[in-house]
């Protein structure tokens, strides 16, 4: 088992409902490898195993009647890059990575791989400090939502994918996504994006709190439109 948090922990400590023992893996973990020192690639490759293991783990149990393929899409919808990136955002992780100064300049601490790649590498990090079953509690804990909401016997497939395959079906051009405004203080940063559709005679344009979701939320729009 995990152990307690202790009486007076830091801010990422109560999100994650775990307090390192061994505070030099966190560091680790959140070093990104344009810093100096130890960084976090070896802990991102076993916390990216450990997180497919116990996501895989929780919906076989959960969902006994779906099939290998509905497993194997709702997994990946849960562990890609955009998921993960997400999390962090909602963890503020941002705010606790170390980067190198040319990726402090250039905003890395608010792109979506050295996002996912640290909270990968956390929870790699607590695998080592905590054991298993820690890592298995901050799994459920960070994904308690997308855990309850994500049913297998449902499609996966996201707007950008569906919007491309019912172009593609009638012999049209592919969307074309650019980002048109990036505003918000950095850790809230809000994206727009506009989705050209030459099957519609207007764009398309979406806010999300990433680059990804805004482009999906625009494929989205255009899809309702062309489906109207």
């Amino acid at each position: 088992m995990s152990r307690a948090l202790a009486p007076v922990v830091d801010k990422l400590a109560r999100q994650l409902g775990y307090q390192f023992e061994d505070e030099g893996l966190r560091r680790q973990a959140l070093t990104h490898r344009s810093a100096h020192g130890e960084h976090n690639e070896r802990l991102e490759f076993l916390g990216d195993a450990l997180l497919g293991m116990l996501v895989a783990e929780h919906l076989y149990t959960t969902f006994p009647q779906a099939d290998e393929g509905q497993l194997t899409r709702t997994r990946a919808s849960l562990v890609n890059r955009e998921a993960l990136a997400d999390i962090a955002r909602e963890l503020e992780l941002g705010e606790h990575l170390v980067l190198g100064e040319g990726e402090q300049k250039s905003g890395g601490w608010r792109r979506d791989s050295i996002l996912a790649n640290a909270l990968e590498a956390l929870l790699g990090a607590i695998y080592l400090d905590g054991g298993i079953e820690a890592c298995r509690e901050c799994v459920r804990r960070v994904y308690a939502a997308r855990l309850t909401d994500r049913d297998p016997h449902e499609s996966v497939k996201d707007a950008k994918t569906a919007l491309q395959e019912y172009l593609q079906a009638r012999h049209l051009a592919l969307p074309r996504y650019e980002t048109t405004g990036i505003d918000g203080p950095p850790h809230e940063q809000v994206f727009t994006v506009r989705c050209d559709v030459d099957a519609l005679s207007h764009p398309v344009c979406a806010s999300g709190r990433s680059r990804r979701k805004a482009e999906q939320a625009a494929a989205r729009a255009a899809l309702k439109q062309l489906r109207s």
